[in-house]
């Protein structure tokens, strides 16, 4: 493996000067993943951690949910004409209790943002096929501990350090103790690649979770977030509309330009402690 990153030569200008000099770019290449033997999807996306982005890639789309629905992840050897394993096609073997969708195995499970289609259908969609409540997670977390997370995130990506184009996702505790970080050049691929860790640790569903992002929080990670269980959403950037839609909609705390002691709460406000809070009182 080891293909993460690639060098290159470039010209280098500076003031009107130029250097030949090499640089470091994150890598990017395609990757088929397989369900059963046949072809499910393409996603181009940074080598590395390619199990977890399958098995996320899944539970994002509500195939499975549980570590037991996976029996077996491998490389596809063969992959080519000359019968090369290019370590660019996963196959996902799935346990004979879990059910395969039904028609074809191309990616339409149910609507996303990225097919071009919005609105109550989408949200729809997701609230059909999602198999947990986020909204009755009873999370609570301090506006502090939020306030941290970014620098933790950047401070993990180790990879973005030598390149500077790679997206980052990671999963924090009520403490704001790191889970895991995965980075990718693809925003809902880091994601995946998050969640995916978590569903082969056995650890879905994830409450009382936060997930962060480096960027945007598109629909689609919102929708990630909420099919993997996980109550709370942080970006550093600023979210879609029907991002804001669909987190209240099924009752996900979303939180944009989280940056130092800022942020907006766009949904979900009740779970986040301030300073001035008022004391909550408990249920009965």
């Amino acid at each position: 493996m080891g293909r993460v990153t690639n060098r290159y030569r470039v010209l280098r200008l500076a003031d009107g000067v130029g250097e030949a000099r090499p640089d470091t770019l994150a890598a990017e290449e395609p990757l088929e993943i397989r369900m059963n033997g046949r072809p499910l999807t393409v996603t181009m996306r940074t080598p590395g951690e390619d199990f977890d982005l399958a098995a996320g890639f899944l539970v994002s789309e509500g195939v499975i949910a549980e570590a037991a629905d996976i029996t077996a992840i491998r490389y596809c050897a063969g992959a080519t004409v000359r019968g090369a394993n290019t370590y660019n096609v996963v196959d996902v073997r799935l346990a004979d209790t879990v059910a395969v969708p039904e028609g074809s195995l191309e990616r339409n499970f149910y609507t996303t943002s990225s097919c071009g289609v919005c609105g109550k259908a989408s949200l729809d969609a997701v609230r059909t096929v999602s198999r947990w409540a986020v909204d009755a997670d009873p999370v609570q977390l301090d506006a502090a501990t939020l306030s941290a997370l970014p620098d933790t995130l950047r401070a993990a990506q180790r990879i973005f350090d030598r390149t500077g184009g790679l997206h980052g996702a990671a999963l924090f505790d009520t403490a704001g103790e790191l889970w895991c970080v995965r980075e990718d050049v693809g925003r809902h691929n880091a994601v995946d690649k998050v969640i995916g860790w978590a569903l082969r640790q056995d650890r879905l569903p994830l409450a009382g979770m936060t997930l962060m992002v480096s960027g945007r929080a598109s629909f689609e990670l919102v929708q990630k977030a909420v099919m993997a269980g996980i109550p709370v959403l942080a970006a550093v950037s600023a979210p879609s509309s029907l991002a804001v839609d669909l987190a209240r909609e099924m009752g996900l705390t979303l939180v944009g330009f989280l940056r130092g002691t800022t942020m907006n709460v766009y949904a979900g406000d009740e779970r986040i402690r301030t300073e001035d809070s008022p004391p909550r009182r408990s249920a009965g």
